[in-house]
């Protein structure tokens, strides 16, 4: 009895953080404060500084018993529709990750209506070119990063794993690309979540993670859920297939019975049943990150 009560409150608190989300004002710090996290992961850094802006923070997470090789490294970008989110809310994201053998950076990153595109962006660019100078001294390997996002977060990784000017040289370090419900081909500028964060772009096309698909895009594993209302699977079936045309390594995989949040909430200890969300990155993130591998 007491256990399904606990079942049914995260369901609630679940279905608070979906609609929440839709209006722009996510209790995900909430659901981060009562998700059980993984023993296996601890806290790293706390809010060191890639820039001279409040927002231009990250956290790492690491391994509570790291082995004795550089670990793979992993950046996750949030979501929130470029106008909220904060890394305290994703702790559980940073824990479960680095209990499956993974440095984990997650960082803040300026929001509408503060700034628009490109400074997003900018501050994605700035947070993983911290993590290659600093991956070493916290037992990361910096050759070995995958970029890995949610929703506007998953447009963020996309965009700087898919386009040269954003990370330049340190592009090649990036072996893999994870994006979990992402807008990637989404022209015209429509909408009250699109249009404030795309204000004034004199080259809509340029914005498009699918205007960048390119044979030398590292592997990319793009999932969906089938009952996502907010932004639709087909933005990652457009990406795929732009791709493959292209001849890069595309994984594409669609999780029924989950929502657009539910996609991402799956990740928490007591929500991976819903979705094997948490065990497909982590296999595809070792994959491309293996010692040999190109």
């Amino acid at each position: 009895m007491m256990a399904s009560g606990r079942f049914e409150a995260t369901k609630r608190l679940v279905a608070m953080v979906g609609v929440a989300a839709l209006a722009a004002c996510s209790p995900v710090r909430m659901f981060n404060a009562l998700m059980p996290k993984d023993d296996g992961g601890v806290r790293l850094v706390h809010d060191a500084s890639f820039g001279a802006e409040k927002r231009q923070r990250l956290d790492v997470y690491a391994p509570r018993r790291a082995g004795a090789m550089p670990m793979p490294v992993i950046v996750f970008f949030y979501g929130g529709s470029w106008n909220s989110g904060t890394k305290e809310g994703y702790g559980f994201v940073g824990d479960a990750l680095a209990a499956r053998g993974f440095l984990v950076a997650i960082p803040d990153y300026r929001l509408v209506p503060a700034v628009h595109y490109p400074a997003f962006l900018e501050d994605n660019a700035a947070a993983v070119r911290w993590v290659r100078q600093h991956a070493a001294q916290l037992g990361g390997d910096p050759d070995r990063i995958v970029l890995a996002g949610h929703s506007a977060g998953a447009y963020n990784a996309a965009m700087l794993a898919l386009d040269p000017l954003w990370l330049g040289a340190d592009r090649s370090a990036v072996k893999g690309l994870i994006g979990l419900a992402g807008p990637y081909d989404f022209l015209p500028f429509k909408g009250p979540i699109v249009e404030p964060a795309f204000a004034g772009v004199a080259d809509p096309v340029s914005t498009q993670p699918v205007h960048y698909a390119r044979a030398d895009a590292p592997p990319a594993f793009l999932a969906t859920a089938d009952k996502d209302m907010l932004v639709l699977p087909r933005n990652s079936d457009a990406l795929a297939q732009a791709l493959r045309g292209q001849g890069a390594a595309v994984e594409r995989k669609s999780y029924p019975d989950v929502g657009h949040i539910g996609l991402v909430t799956a990740i928490a200890k007591p929500l991976r049943g819903h979705a094997s969300v948490l065990e497909d990155m982590a296999d595809f993130a070792h994959k491309v990150t293996r010692i040999g591998t190109k």
